[in-house]
């Protein structure tokens, strides 16, 4: 038995340990309750494989403890510091266990899932993720109750403690055996235990409610980096990359030579070339499901609504991803997404052929405009290096800036900011190319008051309204501009509010608006081809009848398909999956592959085996986009 001698007060930490990872998931399951398949079965495999994680991450965080309690000797054991030292380490223990339950419930509530690579990004910009919550939740309720708590916890379980700590020493060879038992337990977990033993269902709210959160947070330290070729399923590279030159083949490009691995290839457009300014709004996480133009009955955009009119609406839009950084890597790479963290976050993450890269060649002045500090998610870094100058919120002056929260200057601000920068660059005689990224739609939902009939702070609906009143503003203010005839303003977003789901990639939940707008130039109308964020470079540049050199995977869904399938790409932080018409390929770690056949009318998915022709082409298109990143086939 390991609990005996003094070793017992680790199992009174055990027990503490799986009692509040219990509560914790029974708190999880309610609120997803409906959407979890509760079966009872079900419901056996969530706690069994619960407490299996549980006594996992248990076997990691005791080995500091288990090491103090074999290597102090026995007269400062019995001494009153020590015991000091157990009450102290037991109360904060306790604190700790209670804060990540708070902390889990409510990262739950946002992203219904456990701590994951999210989590791991809040740990690294805590500037902005520390204001966040300070900004979105009564911080000093929250953690005075959790102390309140933890000081009543410690108080019922102090006479026990008090017992442990009487218990004899043991013989020092005993102990020292003793706790390199405990030393060997992790590395056992670690080499043989995993997530996927949480994959007890298809239905991804039962597999998180059987994960530990703790585990699941170090997990995606662990799996920080997912190299395609070694956990996801592959063919040979030749096969695949003849494939992916058909996908990405059009009647007005040429390849550039014969080789089957380099996409390189020369777009000739059909017309006269259009120098005409470029605006892209990214907005932070507006789903097309809030939009009335998709079918919305909340009256929540207005603006957005009548401009859908007025514009170019793509209704068959998707998000390549569940983050800023992916959409942001989608609109300006055009590649498909690759597992892991964004190409946004890597290292050496410039130089690449990008549409900042094709603009600037075309003598366009070209910026990435953020409302915060670019420094976040290594923005500044990457878009230096592609072909942008960046204007943040260093950038702006102070009698610029009239509201803020910890995320940047409101959307308001940020849209004066970028007129006035347009404004300089016509008055310079150059055409402007810039990339715009909101951030008012973003917890804590903090905007000016009396702008719109939602009070600040006050949820989702609130920073979604407001996102349209400034976008109205923004365009009332641009149309007073010399410039403003010769724009095309594009409206996007980065990823949906919520793309979580009880199904791996719930791929209704990755659709977003997308409407281009420019009165003199563009025709309004709907299209209705299937695309995700990596086609509106070739798209724009289209539009804009631009001939260039191009590495782009995208396609311009304005112009002929070729007679290849209509597709759409999305991904979590480890699935990868293709949308080609009616079947969804999604490609998971272990060389996983899964089918499933999804219901336009509805947005519902049933588990399928999945066509040929799209499993070879999800091969194509993913395996390809990594070898291609890999071999530096995209780079200038």
């Amino acid at each position: 038995m390991l609990f005996k001698d003094r070793f017992r007060i680790l199992s009174l930490l055990f027990t503490l340990l799986i009692a509040l990872s219990a509560v914790i998931r029974t708190v999880l399951l309610l609120t997803v309750w409906r959407s979890s398949d509760p079966g009872v079965w079900m419901l056996v495999k969530e706690y069994a494989v619960g407490f299996f994680y549980d006594s996992m991450t248990f076997s990691y965080a005791v080995v500091p403890f288990a090491l103090y309690l074999a290597l102090v000797p026995e007269r400062f054991f019995a001494g009153r510091c020590n015991r000091v030292a157990v009450h102290t380490a037991t109360f904060l223990v306790i604190y700790l266990l209670l804060f990540d339950g708070v902390a889990e419930y409510f990262f739950f509530l946002e992203f219904s899932t456990r701590f994951n690579f999210i989590a791991v990004d809040y740990l690294v910009y805590t500037r902005e993720v520390l204001g966040n919550i300070r900004e979105s939740y009564r911080l000093d309720l929250i953690l005075s109750a959790l102390f309140a708590a933890s000081v009543a916890l410690h108080l019922l379980l102090r006479r026990r403690i008090d017992r442990a700590l009487g218990s004899l020493g043991g013989r020092t060879a005993v102990r020292l055996r003793t706790g390199l038992a405990y030393a060997v337990m992790p590395l056992l977990a670690f080499t043989f235990v995993d997530q996927s033993f949480a994959n007890i269902s298809a239905n991804q709210y039962a597999n998180a409610v059987a994960e530990n959160g703790i585990y699941q947070l170090f997990a995606a330290f662990r799996n920080n980096d997912l190299d395609y070729d070694r956990f996801y399923p592959t063919r040979d590279t030749g096969e695949v990359m003849a494939r992916l030159r058909d996908l990405t083949a059009d009647p007005h490009s040429r390849f550039a030579g014969s080789d089957a691995r380099d996409i390189r290839r020369t777009v000739t457009a059909q017309g006269a070339e259009k120098r005409l300014n470029v605006i892209v709004v990214v907005e932070e996480s507006l789903s097309a499901e809030y939009l009335g133009a998709y079918g919305s009955m909340q009256g929540l955009t207005p603006n957005l609504d009548r401009l859908s009119r007025e514009s170019l609406l793509f209704t068959r839009m998707f998000a390549t991803g569940t983050r800023t950084v992916r959409g942001l890597e989608a609109i300006t790479l055009s590649l498909p997404p690759l597992p892991g963290i964004a190409i946004v976050k890597r290292p050496d993450n410039g130089g690449f052929r990008s549409w900042g890269t094709i603009m600037r060649e075309k003598g366009y002045e070209t910026r990435y405009i953020y409302a915060g500090y670019g420094y976040f998610d290594n923005m500044n870094a990457f878009y230096s290096g592609n072909g942008f100058a960046v204007v943040d919120r260093s950038s702006f002056a102070a009698d610029e800036i009239t509201f803020s929260n910890i995320w940047g200057v409101c959307d308001e601000d940020l849209f004066r900011k970028v007129i006035s920068e347009s404004r300089a660059s016509h008055e310079r005689g150059k055409p402007f190319f810039s990339v715009v990224m909101t951030t008012s739609n973003h917890r804590p939902y903090t905007y000016p008051d009396g702008k719109i009939d939602i009070p600040s702070k006050t949820g989702r609906g609130g920073g979604v309204k407001y996102a349209d009143y400034a976008i109205g503003r923004f365009l009332a203010e641009a149309r007073k501009e010399p410039w403003f005839q010769d724009t095309v303003f594009i409206f996007v977003a980065d990823h949906c509010a919520s793309s979580a789901g009880s199904t791996e990639v719930p791929a209704q939940r990755y659709r977003i608006p997308l409407l281009v707008h420019a009165p003199a130039h563009v025709r309004p109308g709907r299209v209705d081809v299937l695309g995700s964020q990596i086609d509106i470079a070739p798209t724009v540049l289209g539009l804009l009848s631009m001939s260039y050199t191009s590495t782009f995977f995208g396609r311009d869904l304005l112009g002929p398909q070729n007679g290849v399938p209509q597709r759409a790409f999305l991904s979590t932080y480890q699935k990868l999956a293709l949308l080609e018409g009616d079947s969804l390929v999604v490609l998971s770690p272990q060389k996983q592959m899964r089918g499933y056949v999804y219901n336009w009318s509805d947005g519902s998915q049933r588990e399928a085996a999945p066509p040929r022709e799209a499993v070879n082409d999800a091969l194509a298109y993913f395996q390809g986009a990594n070898y291609v990143y890999k071999h530096r086939l995209n780079r200038l």
